[in-house]
C-alpha cells in the first residue's frame, strides 16, 4: 500500500521494528524508520520508546495511520496522543486479545483513548474490534478490505511445479498456509485429510506449508515471533501456548503426517516451508485451499487464494464468511466459537466437506474464475490503496 501511495506522488515513512538483516532505509521509494523497541503494554515495552514518541510528535507529517493494536508502535503512543500535531487514523486489526484475561485492563484503558483518533479503518464490516469501538461512541470509520499482491499473482503459473514437488499430475491437491504455532488448524486439517474416505484409485496430496517458531535459527527472529504469540494470545496464555506447543505440537503433527503417509497409499502429505515465489506457485497449482485456523482477523491467505483462482474452504474464523461473499471464491465449513472467541471445527465435518468438494470440479472451476475476477477488480493492493488515500484526504479536509 505504501509503495502505491509513493507511486502516486506521496511521501511515505514507515516506522517499524529494527531488524539486523535490513540493510536499507528505503524500499521502492518508501522511507523506513527503525526503532529498537519490543513488547507492548501487557508484556512490557522496552527499548527506544522515547525516541519513537519524539519522532512521532515532532515530525511534520500530514497524517498518520497506526496499524494494529497490542503491539509497540500503537501502545507506545498512548501517553503522547494529545501531542501529535496531525490527524491520526487507527486500524485496530481485530483485537485478538479482547477475550483474554491478561488483556482485560488493556482494553478497559484503550476505551479511554478512542476519542483521540480522527477516524478508524476496519478490515471487516462486523468483528470484535468493530463492535468494541462502535459500541463506545459515534466515531468516523471506514471498512476497507485486505488484499493480495498483484505483482505476485499476475505472474504465470509454472506447469512444472507439481513435478518439482513430487506430486503426481492426477493427484487432487489441497493447500493450507500458516505458521506452525498450533493455532492455524494444521492438526485438524491433517486429521480430516486422513479421515477422508477416498476410492483407492483416487490420489490426493495435502501441502502443509508453514514455518516453525522454535526452529528459527536467529535469536532475534525468535524473539519477534515470540512477542507475536503474546500479542495474539495474551501473556499468560502465550506462555502456556509456547511451552506446550513448542515442546510437543510439531512432534505430534509430524507423527500424524507420517502415519497418513505410511498407512494410506493413495494420500500424501508434504510439510513445506516454501519461499514466497514458490508458495505463490503452490497457490496456482493446488485444487482447493483449506483453512481451519482457530483465530484470525481478516486472513490474507483467503484473498491470495482468490487471486490465484483457487477456491477455498474455510472454517468460520475472522471475517472468512464475508471474504467468501466478497470474492465468490469460498465456502464455509460449519464450526463453533468458544467463550474466548477461538474457532473449533469437528474434524469429521471438515473431512466430509473436503471430500465433497473434491467431487465438485465444475463448481470449483466457477468459484476460482469468479474469485480471480473479483480480486483483479476489487482486492488488489493498488485498488485498496486508493481507498486508503480517499480516507486520508477526507480526514485532512475535515481537519483543515
Amino acid at each position: 500500500m505504501s509503495e502505491h501511495l509513493v507511486q502516486r506522488g506521496h511521501e511515505v515513512t514507515v516506522a517499524t521494528t529494527a531488524l539486523p538483516e535490513r540493510k536499507s532505509t528505503h524500499l521502492n521509494g518508501v522511507c523506513i524508520r527503525e526503532f529498537s523497541v519490543q513488547g507492548n503494554l501487557v508484556t512490557g515495552l522496552s527499548g527506544e520508546t522515547v525516541s519513537y514518541q519524539h519522532f512521532v510528535t515532532t515530525s511534520e507529517f500530514d497524517i498518520m495511520l497506526v496499524y494494529a493494536a497490542q503491539q509497540w508502535t500503537f501502545d507506545a503512543l498512548w501517553t503522547v496522543l494529545d501531542d501529535i500535531p496531525y490527524p491520526v487514523i487507527f486500524a485496530p486489526c481485530g483485537f485478538s486479545g479482547l477475550y483474554e484475561q491478561g488483556y482485560a485492563d488493556y482494553f478497559r484503558n484503550l476505551a479511554e483513548q478512542l476519542d483521540k483518533f480522527d477516524c478508524f479503518i476496519f478490515n471487516a464490516s462486523s468483528y470484535r474490534d468493530v463492535d468494541f469501538i462502535l459500541s463506545r461512541g459515534k466515531y468516523k470509520y471506514e471498512v476497507i478490505s485486505n488484499a493480495a499482491n498483484e505483482k505476485e499473482f499476475n505472474t504465470k503459473a509454472d506447469p512444472t511445479f507439481r513435478g518439482k514437488m513430487g506430486v503426481p499430475e492426477e493427484s487432487f491437491v489441497f493447500l493450507t498456509v500458516g505458521s506452525l504455532t498450533g493455532m492455524k488448524g494444521h492438526e485438524e486439517i491433517v486429521a480430516a485429510f486422513g479421515r477422508m474416505d477416498l476410492d483407492k484409485h483416487i490420489h490426493s496430496t495435502l501441502i502443509l506449508n508453514g514455518n516453525s517458531i522454535h526452529n528459527s535459527g536467529e535469536s532475534m527472529r525468535f524473539i519477534h515471533k515470540l512477542l507475536g504469540v503474546f500479542r495474539t494470545y495474551g501473556f499468560i496464555d502465550g506462555c502456556r501456548h509456547v511451552l506446550q506447543k513448542a515442546l510437543r505440537n510439531n512432534h505430534s503433527l509430524k507423527n500424524s503426517v507420517e502415519r497418513v503417509n505410511v498407512q494410506q497409499k493413495n494420500k500424501q502429505i508434504l510439510m513445506t516451508n516454501l519461499d514466497r515465489t514458490h508458495l505463490v506457485q503452490a497457490f496456482f497449482s493446488a485444487d482447493l485451499f483449506v483453512f481451519a485456523s482457530k483465530i484470525e482477523h481478516s486472513p490474507l491467505v483467503l484473498f491470495e487464494s482468490a487471486a490465484a483462482g483457487l477456491p477455498f474452504l474455510s472454517v468460520d474464523v475472522g471475517n472468512a464468511k464475508e471474504i467468501a461473499e466478497w470474492t465468490g471464491a469460498g465456502v464455509i465449513c460449519p464450526s463453533e466459537k468458544d467463550k474466548r472467541g477461538y474457532t473449533r471445527v469437528d474434524v469429521n465435518v471438515l473431512a466430509e466437506y473436503m471430500e465433497r468438494w473434491m467431487g465438485q470440479s465444475d463448481k470449483r472451476k466457477n468459484m476460482g474464475e469468479v474469485g480471480r475476477k473479483q480480486w483483479s477488480e476489487k482486492f488488489t493492493w493498488e485498488h485498496v490503496s486508493l481507498q486508503y488515500e480517499r480516507v486520508f484526504r477526507q480526514v485532512l479536509e475535515t481537519n483543515r
